[in-house]
């Protein structure tokens, strides 16, 4: 048994195409771990937190920012890329509004934490909170939709 015969895209070689929509989607997938898994994980981890001490909360919530804007920030830049990457246009009309509704919730996804982080207030805290995450995970089921 050897090995399969290497396929090639074209006479200049093999075809990367396969390799960079991995690269893609991974990275999509990753920064999607990072922004709604480490939502949870905060949240989850809160009530353990606010035994360390008055300040404990507010400090790891700015330690998960410096790790939460630039996830968020890929998997913007990576939903431009595999919007790009598919042929829009030839898809259907309900593959589009879930498309359309995938992009509405991101951005609420987006403010809702920007003002979580600004809220001053336990009722700001909570409402916003729960708008980003709630939006998140919208995101993330609106993607596996569009995934198929």
């Amino acid at each position: 048994m050897g090995r399969a015969p290497v396929q090639t895209g074209s006479v200049n070689g093999p075809d990367l195409a396969p390799a960079i929509d991995g690269v893609r989607l991974t990275l999509h997938v990753l920064a999607a771990t990072v922004w709604v898994g480490g939502q949870f994980t905060v949240a989850g981890l809160l009530g353990t937190v606010r035994k360390l001490g008055p300040e404990a909360p507010r400090r790891v919530a700015l330690a998960f920012g410096r790790i939460q804007w630039p996830a968020y920030a890929l998997l913007v830049a990576t939903g431009i890329w595999n919007v790009l990457a598919v042929r829009v246009g030839n898809a259907s009309a309900t593959w589009q509004a879930v498309l359309w509704a995938k992009i509405a919730v991101v951005v609420l996804a987006g403010l809702g934490a920007f003002l979580h982080q600004r809220a001053r207030s336990k009722v700001g805290l909570a409402l916003w909170g729960a708008v980003a995450s709630l939006a998140s995970v919208a995101a993330l089921a609106l993607g596996v939709l569009l995934a198929g």
